[in-house]
């Protein structure tokens, strides 16, 4: 089993100018945990859910705290987001992108046309278990 087999395609995607809170919203609204961040269509980084948990409810004990965490709110991703996001080709196998996640320690991975940046999809740790269970129900 290769990634265009696994992949979530054509997922939700932000760009780097777009702001935090605008970001939240659409993981929330999408309820998803990951999501690309592209310049066109080439991935240029990655934001997870755990990446916000940074904003909020510690900054609300300082008297400052609401405006601090509202001007957070309004700034780009580009500034929150994982960059130089680690990323699998569209034929790179099931146990490979295993690994990878296991190795780097990661949830989700996009995936790219081969040999390029352009974002075509998206593996999660859950499309992996999907994979794995439709197996285990073959034996």
């Amino acid at each position: 089993m290769i990634a265009e087999e696994l992949m979530t395609r054509e997922p939700v995607t932000v760009t780097e100018s777009t702001s935090i809170g605008d970001a939240l919203i659409v993981l929330r609204e999408e309820g998803i945990r990951h999501l690309p961040v592209v310049r066109g269509s080439d991935v240029i980084g990655i934001l997870s859910d755990r990446d916000f948990s940074s904003i909020g409810a510690s900054m609300l004990s300082h008297p400052e705290g609401v405006e601090r965490v509202r001007a957070q709110l309004t700034q780009p991703v580009s500034l929150l987001m994982t960059g130089g996001v680690v990323t699998a080709d569209v034929d790179s196998e099931l146990g490979d992108i295993m690994d990878l996640m296991i190795d780097e320690k990661l949830s989700a991975v996009p995936v790219v046309e081969s040999g390029t940046t352009e974002l075509v999809g998206i593996v999660s740790y859950l499309d992996i278990l999907r994979a794995l269970r439709s197996i285990a129900d073959q034996d």
